[in-house]
């Protein structure tokens, strides 16, 4: 607790859904001068918002959360705006930070920057070793830029920064919108509403041969929390669960936990994505002992009952 004792945190994204867990895990941790500049007000597109928001704040670290995301579709149908702004919020951001001689930023990457056909379980040493998934590369791309922007300002500037993977979240406050959302609370959407409008089946894109791996919205943000606390390298660094399940298994537990009992039809035209996606979560264990705490049934159980409640 020491660590955080009387500090000032900027957090980017912390009126969103992983945000609103690391603003949680902030006020636990007794950080009195947590601030979440919304989008609207603060534009990290544009140097000027960046600038004031440092500016108002005064932080003494910034971690990082803001960005476009989206499922497939979603990123198949915006790449140019998906790799655009994703590369301008957190190149702009990390390099005012540096120039405002904020002690630390925590930036914050994605899964989707690992090479398409990574050996499974993805390590931190294979990230360069091919091209990312083409469904969501601009994406992936553009938050790993961030990466290497990490290590040249360490080497130029002696900027502390630090760059965390996590692999694919869920749980409540998770973003239900069909256009928009991930594979998780499209499912649940998808079963609770054929459920209870007495649908025979519902459609899933792909075959359901594809492998996820998945980590709770709030383990995730302990995660970041405890990177930002112990750790203090521009090394990568792996955040999940070290548990992988197929997209048809997937979609087989939330038709049953939502109790949906009709046929799970598979769209074979539509892209599987990424073909499997396990991390090796090793060095975030060894370097600043983080492991997941939540069971996968048991995160799954919690996000359907938080969804039920508000689709009533």
């Amino acid at each position: 607790m020491s660590f955080w004792q009387g500090k000032r945190v900027a957090v980017t994204g912390g009126a969103g859904f992983l945000g609103s867990f690391v603003m949680e895990g902030l006020r636990t941790r007794g950080v009195e001068h947590a601030f979440a500049p919304r989008s609207a007000d603060c534009d990290l597109r544009e140097v000027g918002a960046i600038r004031r928001m440092l500016a108002d704040t005064r932080p003494d670290l910034v971690i990082h959360l803001a960005a476009r995301v989206g499922g497939i579709g979603a990123n198949r149908e915006h790449p140019g705006s998906f790799f655009y702004d994703n590369l301008m919020m957190g190149v702009q951001l990390l390099h005012e930070c540096c120039q405002a001689q904020v002690p630390k930023t925590v930036l914050v990457g994605t899964v989707c920057a690992y090479p398409k056909h990574t050996p499974v379980p993805f390590k931190e040493a294979d990230l360069w070793k091919g091209y990312p998934e083409e469904t969501n590369a601009p994406y992936g791309l553009a938050k790993k830029m961030l990466l290497v922007q990490s290590q040249a300002y360490r080497q130029e500037y002696g900027y502390n920064s630090i760059y965390l993977l996590p692999v694919n979240l869920y749980g409540p406050r998770d973003n239900f919108d069909p256009a928009s959302s991930h594979v998780i609370p499209a499912l649940i959407r998808k079963c609770v509403e054929a459920r209870d409008n007495g649908a025979a089946f519902i459609e899933v894109w792909g075959d359901g041969s594809a492998t996820r791996e998945f980590l709770y919205a709030p383990d995730a943000a302990e995660g970041i929390l405890l990177a930002a606390e112990r750790y203090d390298s521009s090394e990568p660094v792996n955040i999940g669960s070290a548990f992988e399940i197929s997209i048809k298994d997937l979609a087989e537990t939330i038709a049953r936990l939502t109790g949906f009992g009709g046929e799970i039809r598979w769209d074979a035209t539509k892209p599987n994505g990424q073909p499997r996606r396990k991390l090796d979560t090793t060095l975030a264990r060894e370097a600043f002992g983080f492991e997941s705490a939540t069971s996968f049934e048991t995160g799954l159980k919690q996000t359907i009952e938080w969804y039920t409640e508000r689709a009533k």
